[in-house]
């Protein structure tokens, strides 16, 4: 396994919205050779989906979403501890939430609120729509961009355990430590930036307007 060298970019550069990052993040991945029937084209929801869904069309895949929820610390919640996938997958990084002071009890209670969560994103999700069978094919799993990478590992290893014989991440941007330490995870990964300073993910967008459910269910062809 092994991550790809991010694909050169201005210094500076932004991303309109998430089409627009998807169809450059398609680029890449259809020059790669990655698409056809043989893939699937897995969007992280919410933010993850709208980028998914111009990758899913431009390289001929079909779309579908893993739902995975990021354990973030109480009164800092977008640092993640780790992340729940659905099919019971639990990834905790034990070192960070020591160093952090985290008590086992604020650990239930923040795994309890987001299990709930997940839960319910993936009866919304998959009541109406049957999961796209990963036996055997690639696993194309895409976010708008990652951080921390935990909610991306739990997703790699859903995929896994749902039975894809290969793993590829794709993004359009994520720190550049992350991106490598991922490919412990993933066969590939395809980043389009991987700043060595990163501020999230918001910042390499002009339009980062949040991602309701209904425009999810809207992609994925059930609105």
């Amino acid at each position: 396994m092994g991550a790809a060298k991010p694909q050169p970019m201005v210094e500076g550069f932004r991303f309109a919205d998430r089409r627009d990052a998807g169809r450059m993040l398609a680029d890449h991945i259809e020059a790669r050779g990655i698409g056809g029937p043989e893939t699937v084209v897995l969007g992280l929801p919410r933010g993850g989906v709208p980028v998914a869904a111009e990758v899913a069309k431009r390289i001929g895949s079909p779309l579908d979403v893993i739902v995975v929820r990021k354990i973030g610390v109480p009164w800092h919640r977008e640092l993640a501890l780790g992340a729940l996938g659905e099919g019971g997958v639990r990834i905790l990084d034990h070192d960070l939430v020591q160093r952090v002071g985290v008590t086992p009890q604020q650990l239930a209670e923040v795994e309890q609120r987001e299990s709930g969560t997940l839960e319910h994103r993936v009866r919304q999700l998959r009541t109406r729509r049957d999961r796209v069978s990963l036996t055997g094919r690639t696993a194309l799993i895409i976010d708008d961009g990652i951080a921390t990478g935990s909610t991306v590992r739990a997703a790699c290893k859903v995929a896994r355990e749902l039975g894809a014989a290969r793993v590829v991440v794709a993004a359009p941007v994520a720190p550049r430590d992350t991106a490598a330490d991922l490919g412990d995870v993933a066969d590939e990964v395809i980043c389009l930036m991987s700043p060595r300073v990163f501020h999230g993910v918001g910042a390499f967008y002009d339009d980062f307007t949040q991602v309701d459910d209904r425009k999810v269910l809207e992609l994925l062809g059930e609105d």
